[in-house]
């Protein structure tokens, strides 16, 4: 339970001072919705994101989400040990290796998305989707600025109050 006397963020709702962040955030939800890539393969790669730069808001949502679409637990707590589950598609898996080709640094003199990364990915995933796919990662991580800088409440809901 949050006291009421503690701040529930570190700041308040951003789109409150700027509130164009809406019409960004509502036009990254559409673009990665137009059906090319499945909302559970953008949910896992964002649960991934979460677990990477260890955000707990992203990673309670992104749970949230995957579990309200009826996924398993096995498949929910795997994804941060995807390279060796058993329970994820040869498209997931290119996905989620994106998504930490993206995120994390890549060896020195080494490109972070390979050409032999992007071709895998690319096998799974014709143009559109590979866009939409590439929009989603964008996507975590322009909310991953506001998860890791102004600490909202995890929630399990956008409609559940995360700012103060």
């Amino acid at each position: 339970m949050t006291n009421t006397n503690t701040p529930i963020s570190r700041m308040p709702n951003p789109a409150e001072f700027v509130p164009e962040v809406s019409d960004v955030s509502a036009a990254l939800f559409r673009a990665t919705g137009n059906q090319s890539v499945p909302r559970t393969t953008i949910n896992l790669v964002h649960l991934r994101a979460g677990q990477i730069v260890r955000n707990t808001y992203l990673t309670i949502l992104n749970t949230s989400f995957l579990r309200k679409a009826g996924e398993s637990e096995e498949r929910i707590t795997a994804v941060s040990s995807w390279q060796d589950a058993p329970y994820f598609t040869d498209a997931e898996r290119a996905a989620l290796a994106l998504v930490e080709a993206t995120l994390q640094p890549a060896p020195h003199g080494e490109e972070r998305v390979s050409d032999e990364l992007y071709a895998e990915v690319a096998k799974h995933y014709d143009d559109k989707a590979l866009a939409t796919l590439t929009i989603a990662i964008g996507q975590i991580n322009f909310f991953i600025a506001l998860a890791v800088i102004g600490k909202p409440q995890p929630v399990a809901s956008l409609a559940d109050q995360q700012w103060d």
